[in-house]
């Protein structure tokens, strides 16, 4: 059975197109033209192993904030039509990752009920400019579209961290760590893994 989505929404602050295939190999082509989320989203493809494609344009000229979080809300949408039923899945995935002075744990459950729990980034990371234009407050605002819009529970906590860069790049690889567990196939479950029968 094919896990793939693809998705367009389009409304006055931007236009936002994705495809997305939960058994790829982390093959990515993304442009948002927010150059740094651009990165965030490719290593995310990379390290969960969604294969993603994404175009999106929006009035940057404002804020990156409508096509940030536009682009979040689709993914997270591509990634629930893409579980499907959500048979056969480990359902849960956690990761610690690091990058140089930056630590960040992810825990995921593919739950069907949508909630974050994001926290550790150090005082003043919200304000940051990363690369001069992606404010780090975006970071936990990326986090909460993608989980409310795919159904579900995601907790991100950093551990340790200087560098913003480094800081929200460990974040979204611990992310994907976990969600590449938590949406693979497992040979041993029967159905929905879950006590309900449904997620």
């Amino acid at each position: 059975m094919s896990r793939t989505a693809s998705l367009q929404r389009k409304t006055s602050e931007s236009n936002v197109e994705l495809t997305l295939d939960l058994d790829g190999t982390g093959k990515s082509s993304i442009s948002t033209t927010v150059p740094f989320f651009d990165h965030l989203l490719t290593a995310f493809s990379k390290h969960s192993l969604i294969d993603l494609t994404i175009k999106a344009s929006g009035d940057t000229n404002i804020d990156v904030h409508h096509t940030v979080e536009d682009t979040a809300i689709v993914l997270g949408q591509a990634i629930k039509q893409a579980l499907g039923d959500k048979s056969k899945i480990g359902r849960y995935g956690d990761a610690t990752v690091p990058l140089d002075d930056a630590l960040a744990r992810a825990v995921v459950d593919v739950s069907g009920r949508p909630y974050l729990v994001h926290k550790g980034e150090p005082a003043g990371f919200e304000f940051h400019l990363i690369g001069g234009h992606f404010t780090g407050s975006m970071v936990r605002h990326v986090f909460e579209a993608i989980s409310l819009n795919a159904g579900i529970t995601v907790h991100v906590t950093v551990l340790d961290g200087r560098d913003p860069h480094h800081i929200a790049e460990a974040e979204f690889k611990a992310f994907a760590r976990a969600m590449r567990k938590a949406v693979e196939h497992d040979a041993r479950v029967d159905g929905v893994p879950s006590t309900k029968g449904a997620l």
